[in-house]
């Protein structure tokens, strides 16, 4: 009776491993690359002129880094295929917009100031940072 009760709960215990190990992994999943690091750009904004740089980069998500070195408060906005807007930046102050860009050209003007806008290019998305170490 004793056998029986051991086999009976080894089998069970067999059973429920199998069932357990059924349902670890799947086959249907789609292993698609990383997506692309964001690409990491400065603005200037001072009281002549709105400098970027890197003025070429593909699109994708972007950190802008702005420094407004003018006299009085200004605000990023960026115009293109897709568009946004800085919070108010006071002077000496700085910022960072983080944006989702597309393929083409865009103008970045410095709201409140008198500083010249500047055009830059967006190329076609960089490519996955799927082999790329120490990313977050």
């Amino acid at each position: 009776m004793l056998r029986s009760r051991g086999r009976g709960l080894l089998v069970l215990a067999v059973a429920a491993a199998a069932v357990a190990l059924s349902a670890c992994g799947r086959d249907d999943y789609a292993n698609d690359p990383r997506p692309p690091f964001p690409a990491a750009v400065a603005v200037q904004i001072n009281n002549r002129q709105v400098i970027v740089s890197p003025n070429d980069f593909g699109s994708g998500l972007v950190n802008f880094s702005i420094a407004n070195l003018s006299e009085q408060d200004a605000s990023l906005a960026i115009d293109g295929p897709t568009a946004d807007e800085s919070v108010a930046i006071p002077p000496g102050g700085n910022t960072i917009l983080k944006m989702e860009t597309e393929t083409g050209d865009y103008t970045a003007t410095a709201n409140g100031t008198f500083a010249s806008p500047v055009v830059f290019s967006v190329g076609p998305e960089r490519e996955s940072a799927k082999n790329e170490l120490l990313l977050p």
